[in-house]
């Protein structure tokens, strides 16, 4: 049997982009809130030192409050992104998969079709095969005469 181009291939083109632009996407949140945590840990732990002035320590204690909330947003952020990852692994197993189906099922209809014209066609030839025969049979010298 003749196999279209692209059968069981999976996703297509369009979906293949959207799915990269995605992963990019991610990737990028990733980095970023990563890049987030690091810096304001590294701020954090420059405010620390210990110092005389009381108005220092006070602007030095609200900085590390301030790197800390940013660090638990950065950190919200990423538990975020893997859930959302968990969710985009789950779903989108399931809407390949039932792309793929319909494809299929698309695929074996068209089949299908394909399949009756050619019955049908076979059909009408083998009918006229076989009047061309009865002619040839009933109109031929070599037929047995009938004794009834």
């Amino acid at each position: 049997m003749n196999k279209g181009t692209g059968v069981g291939t999976g996703p297509t083109a369009a979906a293949a982009a959207a799915a990269a632009q995605k992963q990019k996407t991610m990737m990028q949140r990733v980095e970023t809130d990563i890049a987030v945590i690091v810096d304001n840990f590294t701020q954090l732990v420059n405010v620390a030192q210990v110092n005389d002035p009381p108005v220092r320590n006070s602007q030095e204690s609200f900085m590390m409050e301030m790197r800390a909330a940013r660090m638990v947003q950065a950190a919200d952020s990423l538990l975020k992104l893997v859930s959302e990852l968990k969710q985009t692994a789950i779903f989108s197993g399931f809407a390949s998969l039932n792309d793929h189906v319909e494809q299929r099922t698309t695929e074996f209809n068209q089949q299908a079709e394909r399949t009756d014209r050619m019955l049908a066609r076979i059909g009408e030839e083998a009918a006229a095969s076989l009047k061309e025969l009865e002619s040839h049979y009933y109109s031929s010298a070599q037929r047995t005469p009938d004794t009834a």
